[in-house]
């Protein structure tokens, strides 16, 4: 039986990579239950926005490809970075500081177990 691959992106996530990476790290390679598991009772904001990527990955895996949720695991979890937001902020002496608002993609592959 061949593995079926199910996709979900989340763009323009205003979040640093770095900290988004930190959650990802987490699920990365977990069955899907136990991933929703791990965000739900992480203390991050990235997790809340991973959990409404992965939620949208089982949803396109049952409505698209008819998969069941339970034999689903999380193959590939990658947050590459957005375009920035560049702010200015006064300093001394009439000086500006910038500031950079980041934003990251978040991309979550789960993949079907073969039994």
């Amino acid at each position: 039986m061949e593995t079926t691959t199910v996709t979900a992106k989340g763009n323009y996530i205003r979040q640093s990579p770095y900290k988004m990476r930190l959650v990802l790290n987490l699920i990365r390679g977990c069955d899907v239950q136990e991933a929703l598991n791990i965000l739900t009772f992480t203390k991050r904001k990235a997790a809340i926005e991973i959990k409404q990527v992965l939620e949208s990955a089982i949803a396109n895996a049952s409505a698209n490809h008819s998969l069941d949720a339970s034999n689903l695991f999380i193959s590939k979890a990658i947050a590459d970075e957005g375009p920035t937001l560049k702010r200015f902020r006064p300093r001394a002496r009439g000086r500006a500081g910038r500031i950079n608002k980041r934003t990251s993609h978040v991309l979550i592959e789960l993949e079907s177990k073969t039994e």
